[in-house]
């Protein structure tokens, strides 16, 4: 038995992503962080509410995940929305570049999470929603929330 924690403690979630977006395909990936980015992770100052990831070079790079820098950091301490690449085996990439480039979609990073004491993303490869589209889902939530309370009320 390793000294390592167990089991998977979310951080962070991108719930704008889900306003927004259409998720068809999710993923995990792994993030390339420093010391004090990952103490800070596991203290919870991370926000991926504008974040996306683009293929360059043959690698997976996250941009604008805000990452706060760790208060007893000093000098070692990083730029807070630096690209931070993500990591995952090179056939995976090269499949999300197709998906991307081809079929119109995006890459959105839609949590954060420690797994076993390491830092993963979970990436949705994302199709962008129309205005008509984000208020038939407000109007879809609305009518079960009314749906729930009635039931609730009669039950």
């Amino acid at each position: 038995m390793s000294p390592k924690a167990r089991g998977v403690k979310p951080v962070a979630q991108n719930r704008k992503a889900y306003h927004d977006y259409f998720i068809e395909e999710k993923f995990e990936a792994g993030i390339e962080l420093f010391g004090t980015e990952v103490k800070s992770v596991r203290l919870g100052n991370v926000n991926l509410k504008d974040s996306f990831c683009a293929v360059k070079n043959g690698e997976l790079i996250a941009y604008g995940i805000h990452i706060s820098p760790y208060e007893k950091g000093n000098i070692f301490n990083r730029e807070p929305e630096r690209p931070r690449r993500l990591l995952m085996h090179r056939r995976e990439i090269a499949r999300l570049w197709s998906k991307v480039k081809l079929d119109g979609l995006t890459l959105i990073p839609l949590s954060l999470y420690l797994k076993d004491s390491l830092v993963k993303v979970e990436l949705g490869l994302a199709k962008g929603k129309k205005l008509y589209d984000k208020r038939e889902a407000a109007a879809r939530r609305d009518d079960a929330r009314e749906m729930e309370r009635t039931m609730k009320e009669r039950g």
